[in-house]
Order: structure tokens, then C-alpha cells, then sequence
């Protein structure tokens, strides 16, 4: 007879609109912290993109002529950079759509000081390839006259 009280209905009805509304929040949360990975692997991606530049570069230094190596090195760590600047963008716009629940969303600022440090170091390899290498190895006279 229980069962035939509306008064039993409408509060299990209640209770199954919280349960909806807490899995969606903790769906969120997941989806949240689901961004924050991918991050995180787009800067592993850069990281990777600068190592196989500098490695192109160390292992083939000797290659005719001198700028090729550093060619394709600064190739790669461009692409590192541009890596860390579309992943803060995506992370950014994906989690402007979202709120964390029973989770901290990173700011946005932290994302975008993560990938222009990252651009910043990348510049500062692409000079030191180009430009400390060359007074280096030949003491200040570059090495791209012959």
C-alpha cells in the first residue's frame, strides 16, 4: 500500500533527480580533469618536439651544408612551440564551458604561463642553435662562411 502513495512517489522521483544531477556533476568533474591530461600530453608532445630538435641537430651538426641541421632542427621546436600554444587555447575554450564540482578546474592564466614559457624557451633554443653555436665552434667568427 505503500507503494500506492503518491506522497512516496513524488519523493522518490526527488531522489532520482539528485542522483541524475550529482552523476552529470561528477561526469563534469571527470570531463574536467579529462582536459587536464590532454594538456598535459600536448606538453609532453612539445617537450618531445624540442628533444627531437636539439638530438637532429647534435647528431647531424656536421652535415653540407652548416644550416641544415639547424633547419630542421628549429622546424621541430617551432612545431613545439605552436604544440603549446594550440593545446592552452583548446584547454582554455574547453574548460570555459565547464565548472568544477568536487574538483579545482586550473585557471586559465596558469595554462597560458605554461605554454609561453614554453615558446619562450623554444626561441631561446632556436637562438642558441643559430646564433651561441656558431661562436662556440669557432670562436666568435660563425661558422656559415664556408
Amino acid at each position: 500500500m505503500a507503494e500506492d502513495d503518491p506522497y512516496n512517489r513524488k519523493a522518490k522521483d526527488e531522489d532520482n533527480d539528485d542522483l541524475a544531477h550529482d552523476r552529470t556533476d561528477m561526469a563534469e568533474d571527470r570531463t574536467v580533469m579529462a582536459v587536464e591530461r590532454t594538456f598535459a600530453g600536448w606538453m609532453r608532445t612539445s617537450f618531445g618536439a624540442i628533444g627531437i630538435g636539439l638530438g637532429f641537430n647534435a647528431l647531424f651538426d656536421a652535415v653540407q651544408p652548416w644550416w641544415v641541421a639547424r633547419a630542421i632542427a628549429t622546424v621541430f621546436i617551432v612545431l613545439a612551440a605552436a604544440l603549446a600554444v594550440v593545446a592552452q587555447h583548446r584547454a582554455r575554450k574547453a574548460l570555459g564551458r565547464m565548472s568544477g564540482h568536487a574538483v579545482d578546474r586550473p585557471d586559465a592564466p596558469h595554462l597560458c604561463y605554461i605554454a609561453w614559457s614554453v615558446c619562450a624557451g623554444a626561441l631561446t633554443l632556436i637562438l642558441a642553435i643559430w646564433f651561441l653555436l656558431d661562436a662556440v665552434s669557432s670562436g666568435g667568427s660563425g661558422s656559415g662562411s664556408g
